[in-house]
């Protein structure tokens, strides 16, 4: 059954790096409300800012009968078995982010969503809110929302079971899961047998087992695997009658923030050391990617699997909750204390919207 997605008009690969099977994240927004930017001409003419290329669709598991036997693929065994993608990114041209770039991404206007609890309440949050305490990879213990929103995901890739990270985020259609584009499509090809456990633990899926009906990414990423443009949102079908925000709430979502800010990352990093089992985290001042791309960057020891984790802006450690403005994507194989995920921009926030306008069957 298709359906259709209501798109708003919206304002390289790196030698020696390896991609995160896992999180990874920068915001979103809800506000379709500005769909031209405004420019002074002289004369107080407008001018339309140029489209957006829109993002790239696959339909996954849209009907009831795929839904359950993606949740019936699933054992506990497999899940447990399963590993985080180990693939070199493709060596390309190496771009650093000139000012010129700097500038183009300040001219977009910053957008921002807040977080809502589960039910719907929408959550208000306050920059600098409490005091980050420094993580380059220890396990999360405070609770809070984010161990309700944030999650693994599990999916099949070239005949193999792999794995990464995700989060719920607040959504229009309360569905909507953000991820890194390679935790959905990689090798020329979108992943299979799609789902997110949010709250997994040790095993543990409190939450249940959400299949994935519709999985987006950027042009850039899906043509041709372009770092700057790794990023991917996933729709998921309701469960037990249920949508996935009403039962473990979103995080907010930003877009064309200002770099260089106090972050957190999380995801589930699966390679050794860690096994994939417990949500881990990262917090410091990210800085900008001076190498060859023009991602954020962050000192930060998480492996594979925890590609697709949210990175968040304003993380509020007392409650849980932030603004989602990037995700984990990937790491230079010879700086492998620095984590790497995508400025959140005008085609992350096209994937956003595409997303959260899209139904549920």
């Amino acid at each position: 059954m298709r359906r259709t997605a209501r798109l708003v008009p919206i304002l390289t690969a790196i030698a020696g790096s390896t991609l995160l099977s896992t999180t990874i994240a920068h915001g979103a927004t809800a506000d379709t409300s500005n769909t031209a930017g405004t420019a002074g001409t002289g004369g107080g003419g407008v001018t339309l800012a140029p489209a957006v290329p829109q993002p790239v669709e696959k339909e996954a598991a849209d009907t009831k009968k795929e839904q359950q036997t993606v949740q019936r693929y699933w054992t506990e065994a497999k899940m447990e078995a399963a590993r985080p993608l180990a693939a070199l990114v493709p060596e390309k041209d190496g771009a650093r982010l000139a000012a010129g770039a700097l500038a183009a991404q300040a001219a977009a206007d910053p957008v921002s969503v807040p977080p809502t609890e589960p039910g719907g309440d929408t959550v208000t949050t306050t920059r600098g809110a409490a005091a980050a305490r420094a993580s380059t990879g220890a396990a999360w213990t405070r609770g809070g929302a984010i161990v309700k929103t944030a999650g693994r995901v599990f999916f099949t890739y070239q005949g193999r079971n792999a794995s990464c990270s995700a989060s719920a985020v607040t959504s229009e259609n309360k569905s909507t899961v953000i991820t890194a584009g390679h935790c959905v499509r990689m090798g020329g090809a979108f992943h299979g047998n799609w789902v997110f456990v949010p709250g997994y633990r040790n095993g543990d899926r409190p939450y249940g087992t959400w299949v994935a009906t519709t999985l987006y990414t950027t042009p850039q990423w899906n043509n041709s695997e372009d770092v700057n443009h790794d990023v991917a949102s996933a729709v998921v079908a309701p469960l037990n009658g249920r949508l996935l925000t009403d039962v473990v709430g979103g995080q907010g979502v930003s877009f064309n923030q200002a770099r260089r800010r106090q972050m957190h990352s999380f995801g589930y990093p699966a390679a050794a050391p860690y096994d994939g089992s417990r949500l881990v985290y990262c917090a410091g001042r990210a800085f900008d990617d001076f190498l060859m791309s023009r991602d954020i960057g962050l000192n930060c020891n998480m492996t594979g699997g925890s590609s697709g984790g949210p990175w968040f802006l304003d993380f509020d450690e007392s409650t849980g909750l932030g603004t989602l403005n990037s995700v984990n994507s990937f790491k230079y194989a010879f700086a492998t204390g620095w984590m790497f995920g995508p400025y959140f921009g005008t085609e992350a926030r096209a994937v956003y919207e595409a997303a959260q306008t899209t139904g549920t069957p």
